[in-house]
Protein backbone atom coordinates (compact mmCIF):
# COMPACT_ATOMS: atom_id res chain seq x y z
CA UNK A 1 0.00 0.00 0.00
CA UNK A 2 2.67 2.07 0.85
CA UNK A 3 4.13 1.78 -2.36
CA UNK A 4 1.51 2.39 -4.28
CA UNK A 5 1.04 5.73 -2.33
CA UNK A 6 4.57 6.54 -3.12
CA UNK A 7 4.51 5.78 -6.66
CA UNK A 8 1.09 7.89 -7.59
CA UNK A 9 2.93 11.14 -5.83
CA UNK A 10 5.94 10.68 -7.95
CA UNK A 11 3.82 10.44 -11.22
CA UNK A 12 1.95 13.25 -9.69
CA UNK A 13 5.08 15.26 -9.23
CA UNK A 14 6.55 14.57 -12.47
CA UNK A 15 3.43 16.15 -13.74
CA UNK A 16 3.64 19.20 -12.09
CA UNK A 17 7.20 19.72 -12.38
CA UNK A 18 6.94 18.88 -16.59
CA UNK A 19 3.47 21.08 -16.37
CA UNK A 20 5.52 24.26 -14.74
CA UNK A 21 8.79 23.51 -16.59
CA UNK A 22 7.40 23.57 -19.67
CA UNK A 23 6.04 26.97 -20.34
CA UNK A 24 8.61 29.04 -18.92
CA UNK A 25 10.90 27.51 -21.73
CA UNK A 26 8.95 27.95 -24.34
CA UNK A 27 7.50 31.63 -23.30
CA UNK A 28 10.68 32.56 -22.87
CA UNK A 29 11.29 35.66 -24.65
CA UNK A 30 14.47 37.32 -26.67
CA UNK A 31 15.10 40.74 -26.77
CA UNK A 32 13.88 42.54 -30.36
CA UNK A 33 16.50 42.02 -32.70
CA UNK A 34 18.52 45.14 -33.60
CA UNK A 35 20.48 45.15 -36.64
CA UNK A 36 22.62 47.79 -35.75
CA UNK A 37 24.12 47.31 -32.76
CA UNK A 38 27.76 46.91 -31.80
CA UNK A 39 28.31 43.31 -30.92
CA UNK A 40 26.44 39.77 -31.19
CA UNK A 41 24.85 39.89 -27.54
CA UNK A 42 23.71 43.24 -27.63
CA UNK A 43 21.81 42.78 -31.45
CA UNK A 44 20.95 39.14 -31.98
CA UNK A 45 21.42 37.42 -28.50
CA UNK A 46 22.77 34.15 -30.76
CA UNK A 47 24.46 33.12 -33.84
CA UNK A 48 21.73 31.32 -35.01
CA UNK A 49 19.46 34.77 -34.81
CA UNK A 50 21.88 36.93 -36.25
CA UNK A 51 22.50 34.09 -39.22
CA UNK A 52 18.74 34.13 -39.81
CA UNK A 53 18.56 38.05 -40.07
CA UNK A 54 21.43 37.96 -41.93
CA UNK A 55 19.40 35.58 -44.62
CA UNK A 56 16.44 37.61 -44.62
CA UNK A 57 18.25 40.57 -45.61
CA UNK A 58 19.87 38.23 -48.60
CA UNK A 59 22.96 39.73 -50.20
CA UNK A 60 26.07 41.39 -48.53
CA UNK A 61 28.23 43.93 -50.84
CA UNK A 62 32.07 44.07 -51.03
CA UNK A 63 34.28 46.07 -52.32
CA UNK A 64 38.08 46.00 -53.27
CA UNK A 65 37.96 42.08 -53.14
CA UNK A 66 40.38 40.60 -56.00
CA UNK A 67 39.80 36.84 -55.92
CA UNK A 68 43.41 35.67 -55.86
CA UNK A 69 43.94 38.11 -53.16
CA UNK A 70 44.60 36.61 -49.60
CA UNK A 71 42.15 33.54 -50.86
CA UNK A 72 39.34 35.98 -50.88
CA UNK A 73 37.69 34.20 -53.82
CA UNK A 74 37.45 31.34 -51.28
CA UNK A 75 36.66 33.04 -48.92
CA UNK A 76 33.47 34.97 -50.15
CA UNK A 77 31.97 31.80 -52.14
CA UNK A 78 32.40 29.40 -49.10
CA UNK A 79 30.68 32.21 -47.07
CA UNK A 80 28.01 32.69 -49.70
CA UNK A 81 27.67 28.07 -49.58
CA UNK A 82 27.59 28.17 -45.96
CA UNK A 83 25.37 31.18 -45.15
CA UNK A 84 22.88 31.44 -48.74
CA UNK A 85 23.69 34.92 -49.18
CA UNK A 86 24.47 36.45 -52.12
CA UNK A 87 27.50 38.33 -52.29
CA UNK A 88 28.00 41.27 -54.63
CA UNK A 89 31.69 42.29 -55.53
CA UNK A 90 32.63 45.80 -56.69
CA UNK A 91 35.21 47.01 -58.12
CA UNK A 92 38.12 44.51 -57.24
CA UNK A 93 41.19 46.38 -58.14
CA UNK A 94 40.15 49.59 -56.38
CA UNK A 95 42.28 51.18 -53.68
CA UNK A 96 41.44 51.88 -49.63
CA UNK A 97 41.13 55.44 -50.73
CA UNK A 98 38.97 54.86 -53.54
CA UNK A 99 37.00 52.36 -51.66
CA UNK A 100 36.54 55.40 -49.12
CA UNK A 101 35.86 58.21 -52.01
CA UNK A 102 33.23 55.89 -53.80
CA UNK A 103 31.19 54.52 -50.66
CA UNK A 104 28.30 56.78 -50.73
CA UNK A 105 27.97 56.08 -54.50
CA UNK A 106 28.27 52.26 -53.90
CA UNK A 107 26.99 51.59 -50.76
CA UNK A 108 29.15 48.68 -50.22
CA UNK A 109 28.31 47.14 -46.51
CA UNK A 110 31.88 46.55 -45.51
CA UNK A 111 35.00 47.14 -46.18
CA UNK A 112 39.18 46.22 -46.22
CA UNK A 113 41.36 48.81 -45.81
CA UNK A 114 45.05 49.99 -44.89
CA UNK A 115 45.49 50.54 -41.36
CA UNK A 116 46.31 54.46 -42.04
CA UNK A 117 43.27 54.83 -44.36
CA UNK A 118 41.08 53.22 -41.67
CA UNK A 119 42.16 55.62 -38.95
CA UNK A 120 41.68 58.80 -40.93
CA UNK A 121 37.66 57.79 -41.99
CA UNK A 122 36.83 55.94 -38.80
CA UNK A 123 33.74 58.33 -38.17
CA UNK A 124 32.74 56.48 -41.59
CA UNK A 125 31.95 53.46 -39.78
CA UNK A 126 29.83 51.23 -37.30
CA UNK A 127 31.35 49.72 -34.17
CA UNK A 128 30.95 45.93 -33.98
CA UNK A 129 32.97 43.94 -31.49
CA UNK A 130 32.93 40.40 -33.07
CA UNK A 131 33.12 37.56 -30.51
CA UNK A 132 36.78 36.72 -30.87
CA UNK A 133 37.72 40.47 -30.26
CA UNK A 134 39.78 39.29 -27.37
CA UNK A 135 41.83 37.25 -29.55
CA UNK A 136 42.90 40.11 -31.65
CA UNK A 137 46.52 42.17 -31.10
CA UNK A 138 45.41 45.86 -28.74
CA UNK A 139 47.39 47.55 -31.60
CA UNK A 140 45.96 45.89 -34.16
CA UNK A 141 42.14 47.15 -33.21
CA UNK A 142 39.89 50.32 -32.60
CA UNK A 143 38.80 50.61 -28.93
CA UNK A 144 35.54 51.60 -29.91
CA UNK A 145 35.14 48.51 -32.31
CA UNK A 146 35.23 50.82 -35.81
CA UNK A 147 37.60 48.86 -37.01
CA UNK A 148 40.13 45.66 -36.41
CA UNK A 149 42.92 43.94 -37.93
CA UNK A 150 41.91 40.88 -40.47
CA UNK A 151 45.02 39.62 -41.49
CA UNK A 152 48.63 40.89 -42.49
CA UNK A 153 51.75 40.57 -43.95
CA UNK A 154 55.37 40.27 -43.98
CA UNK A 155 57.67 42.25 -46.44
CA UNK A 156 59.77 40.32 -48.59
CA UNK A 157 61.90 39.62 -51.39
CA UNK A 158 60.81 37.63 -54.46
CA UNK A 159 63.10 36.14 -56.45
CA UNK A 160 63.00 33.56 -59.75
CA UNK A 161 65.40 30.88 -58.62
CA UNK A 162 66.20 29.96 -61.84
CA UNK A 163 67.79 33.32 -63.02
CA UNK A 164 69.53 34.28 -59.93
CA UNK A 165 70.96 32.85 -56.44
CA UNK A 166 68.99 33.59 -53.06
CA UNK A 167 69.44 37.09 -52.15
CA UNK A 168 70.87 36.95 -48.46
CA UNK A 169 70.34 40.88 -48.01
CA UNK A 170 68.85 43.79 -49.62
CA UNK A 171 72.60 45.06 -50.33
CA UNK A 172 72.58 41.71 -52.32
CA UNK A 173 70.51 42.89 -55.14
CA UNK A 174 72.51 45.61 -55.81
CA UNK A 175 75.23 43.08 -57.39
CA UNK A 176 75.09 42.13 -60.70
CA UNK A 177 72.56 40.13 -62.41
CA UNK A 178 69.76 41.28 -60.47
CA UNK A 179 66.90 42.80 -62.27
CA UNK A 180 64.53 44.26 -59.20
CA UNK A 181 61.00 46.14 -59.28
CA UNK A 182 58.46 47.43 -56.95
CA UNK A 183 54.93 46.27 -57.44
CA UNK A 184 53.72 49.88 -58.76
CA UNK A 185 54.05 53.50 -57.97
CA UNK A 186 55.33 53.65 -54.65
CA UNK A 187 53.81 57.34 -54.37
CA UNK A 188 50.55 55.63 -55.53
CA UNK A 189 50.41 51.51 -54.03
CA UNK A 190 50.75 50.97 -50.35
CA UNK A 191 52.60 47.40 -51.36
CA UNK A 192 55.48 49.67 -53.34
CA UNK A 193 55.87 51.95 -50.89
CA UNK A 194 56.11 49.61 -47.72
CA UNK A 195 58.67 47.65 -50.49
CA UNK A 196 60.93 50.97 -49.88
CA UNK A 197 60.59 51.43 -46.58
CA UNK A 198 61.31 47.57 -46.16
CA UNK A 199 64.41 48.15 -48.23
CA UNK A 200 65.60 51.12 -45.41
CA UNK A 201 65.43 49.02 -42.53
CA UNK A 202 68.71 49.78 -40.35
CA UNK A 203 68.51 48.84 -36.48
CA UNK A 204 64.84 47.92 -36.89
CA UNK A 205 63.96 51.15 -38.04
CA UNK A 206 62.98 52.95 -41.27
CA UNK A 207 63.47 55.60 -42.91
CA UNK A 208 61.95 57.17 -46.31
CA UNK A 209 65.39 58.95 -47.58
CA UNK A 210 67.43 55.87 -47.12
CA UNK A 211 64.79 53.97 -48.61
CA UNK A 212 64.82 56.45 -52.00
CA UNK A 213 68.81 56.62 -51.99
CA UNK A 214 68.59 52.44 -52.27
CA UNK A 215 66.82 52.79 -55.38
CA UNK A 216 68.25 55.44 -56.63
CA UNK A 217 71.39 53.23 -56.46
CA UNK A 218 69.71 50.72 -57.51
CA UNK A 219 68.50 52.39 -60.67
CA UNK A 220 72.52 53.43 -61.14
CA UNK A 221 73.92 49.81 -61.23
CA UNK A 222 71.05 49.13 -64.10
CA UNK A 223 69.20 47.01 -61.59
CA UNK A 224 66.04 48.16 -61.39
CA UNK A 225 63.40 46.90 -63.68
CA UNK A 226 60.97 48.77 -65.91
CA UNK A 227 58.32 46.54 -64.56
CA UNK A 228 57.69 43.35 -62.32
CA UNK A 229 56.86 41.65 -65.56
CA UNK A 230 60.52 41.93 -66.54
CA UNK A 231 61.74 41.64 -63.28
CA UNK A 232 63.58 38.56 -61.75
CA UNK A 233 62.98 40.31 -58.14
CA UNK A 234 60.04 41.86 -56.98
CA UNK A 235 59.77 43.93 -53.14
CA UNK A 236 56.27 42.63 -52.52
CA UNK A 237 54.34 41.28 -49.51
CA UNK A 238 55.00 37.49 -48.61
CA UNK A 239 51.32 36.63 -49.47
CA UNK A 240 51.83 37.98 -52.96
CA UNK A 241 55.07 36.66 -53.68
CA UNK A 242 54.32 33.16 -52.84
CA UNK A 243 51.66 33.32 -55.37
CA UNK A 244 54.39 33.72 -58.32
CA UNK A 245 54.10 30.73 -59.75
CA UNK A 246 57.80 29.01 -59.41
CA UNK A 247 59.37 32.31 -57.76
CA UNK A 248 60.52 31.74 -54.30
CA UNK A 249 60.36 33.60 -51.13
CA UNK A 250 62.91 35.56 -49.11
CA UNK A 251 62.96 37.68 -46.19
CA UNK A 252 66.18 38.99 -44.67
CA UNK A 253 67.20 40.00 -41.69
CA UNK A 254 66.75 40.46 -38.01
CA UNK A 255 63.94 42.39 -38.66
CA UNK A 256 60.89 42.70 -41.29
CA UNK A 257 58.34 45.00 -42.05
CA UNK A 258 54.78 44.39 -41.43
CA UNK A 259 51.49 45.43 -41.99
CA UNK A 260 47.95 44.62 -41.35
CA UNK A 261 44.55 45.22 -43.67
CA UNK A 262 41.36 45.56 -41.10
CA UNK A 263 38.05 45.15 -41.53
CA UNK A 264 34.94 47.72 -41.58
CA UNK A 265 31.78 48.01 -41.17
CA UNK A 266 30.03 50.88 -43.31
CA UNK A 267 27.83 53.19 -41.23
CA UNK A 268 25.30 53.32 -43.50
CA UNK A 269 25.19 49.63 -45.11
CA UNK A 270 22.23 48.43 -46.52
CA UNK A 271 22.21 44.93 -45.39
CA UNK A 272 23.83 45.27 -41.50
CA UNK A 273 22.99 41.96 -40.35
CA UNK A 274 25.01 40.41 -42.72
CA UNK A 275 27.73 42.76 -42.79
CA UNK A 276 27.92 42.00 -39.18
CA UNK A 277 27.66 37.93 -40.05
CA UNK A 278 30.67 38.60 -43.04
CA UNK A 279 32.75 39.62 -39.90
CA UNK A 280 31.80 37.09 -37.68
CA UNK A 281 32.65 34.54 -40.20
CA UNK A 282 36.01 36.10 -41.31
CA UNK A 283 37.38 36.65 -37.42
CA UNK A 284 35.99 32.84 -37.15
CA UNK A 285 38.61 29.78 -36.79
CA UNK A 286 37.47 28.94 -40.55
CA UNK A 287 37.80 32.50 -41.54
CA UNK A 288 41.02 33.02 -40.10
CA UNK A 289 42.63 29.82 -41.92
CA UNK A 290 41.09 30.40 -44.93
CA UNK A 291 43.26 33.69 -44.91
CA UNK A 292 46.30 31.38 -44.15
CA UNK A 293 45.54 29.69 -47.10
CA UNK A 294 46.37 32.32 -48.72
CA UNK A 295 49.77 32.94 -47.80
CA UNK A 296 48.39 35.91 -45.21
CA UNK A 297 49.30 35.91 -41.56
CA UNK A 298 45.64 36.29 -40.13
CA UNK A 299 45.12 38.33 -36.70
CA UNK A 300 44.03 35.58 -33.94
CA UNK A 301 46.75 33.29 -35.37
CA UNK A 302 48.56 33.10 -31.76
CA UNK A 303 45.04 32.37 -30.49
CA UNK A 304 44.85 29.76 -33.08
CA UNK A 305 48.31 28.26 -31.94
CA UNK A 306 47.28 28.21 -28.50
CA UNK A 307 43.87 26.65 -28.61
CA UNK A 308 45.26 23.74 -31.22
CA UNK A 309 42.69 25.25 -34.03
CA UNK A 310 45.65 26.89 -36.46
CA UNK A 311 45.78 24.53 -39.64
CA UNK A 312 49.28 23.14 -38.98
CA UNK A 313 50.12 22.63 -42.86
CA UNK A 314 49.34 25.81 -44.27
CA UNK A 315 51.34 27.61 -41.39
CA UNK A 316 54.28 25.52 -42.30
CA UNK A 317 53.62 26.70 -46.06
CA UNK A 318 54.35 30.39 -45.01
CA UNK A 319 57.99 31.56 -45.94
CA UNK A 320 60.46 31.28 -43.13
CA UNK A 321 61.98 33.85 -40.69
CA UNK A 322 63.24 35.01 -37.37
CA UNK A 323 62.70 38.31 -38.34
CA UNK A 324 61.10 40.54 -35.48
CA UNK A 325 58.23 42.25 -36.87
CA UNK A 326 58.04 46.17 -36.60
CA UNK A 327 55.39 48.27 -37.60
CA UNK A 328 55.48 52.01 -39.24
CA UNK A 329 53.30 54.17 -36.63
CA UNK A 330 50.80 56.28 -38.87
CA UNK A 331 52.70 59.62 -38.11
CA UNK A 332 55.97 57.47 -39.53
CA UNK A 333 53.46 56.29 -42.76
CA UNK A 334 52.47 60.23 -43.46
CA UNK A 335 56.10 61.71 -43.13
CA UNK A 336 57.40 59.26 -45.49
CA UNK A 337 55.02 59.36 -47.80
CA UNK A 338 55.37 63.16 -48.00
CA UNK A 339 58.89 62.49 -48.38
CA UNK A 340 58.12 59.63 -51.70
CA UNK A 341 55.88 62.57 -53.02
CA UNK A 342 58.79 65.30 -53.21
CA UNK A 343 61.59 62.98 -53.98
CA UNK A 344 60.86 60.11 -55.70
CA UNK A 345 60.86 61.25 -59.65
CA UNK A 346 63.66 63.66 -58.73
CA UNK A 347 66.16 60.72 -57.56
CA UNK A 348 64.48 57.52 -59.26
CA UNK A 349 62.23 58.75 -61.84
Amino acid sequence: MTVRISAAAAVILTATIAGCGAPATENRQLPPVKPGAASLQEGFSTMERLIETARKEGALTVIALPRDWVNYGEIIDTFSEEYGIKVEQLEPDASSRQEIESAARLKPDVFDLSLEVAVANAASFAPYKVQNWQDIPDNLKDYPGRWYAGYGGYMSIGYDPRKVAAPTSYGDLLKPGYSVSLPGDPRQTAAAFNGVMAASLSGGKAEAKRGVEFFDRLKKAGNLAASAQSATVVLDWDYQNAERAGWKVAIPGRTVLSSYYVQAINKNAPHPAAARLWQEFLFSDKGQNLFLKGHARPARMEALQMRGTLDKGLAAGLPATNARPVMLTIPETDAAKAYLQREWSRKVG
